[in-house]
């Protein structure tokens, strides 16, 4: 596992789960990273947090 990574228990219904396996599948990811990216871009167009430096992107699960 990376380093400062953050690790938790995620309840979510099936048909969810399934839908986003689906979708990770299509884009090359896991299930874990895919919902990573879209808690991120989620997060990112809420401005809850700024934006990466292109440094930083390096690590993301979307380049996985």
């Amino acid at each position: 596992m990376a380093k400062n990574r953050k690790s938790f228990l995620l309840r979510m219904d099936p048909k969810l789960y399934d839908a986003l396996r689906r979708w990770a599948d299509d884009e090359f990811r896991s299930i874990n990273a895919q919902v990573e990216v879209l808690l991120r871009q989620a997060v990112l167009k809420a401005g809850r947090i700024p934006r990466e430096s292109p440094d930083e992107k390096s690590s993301c699960p979307s380049d996985e």
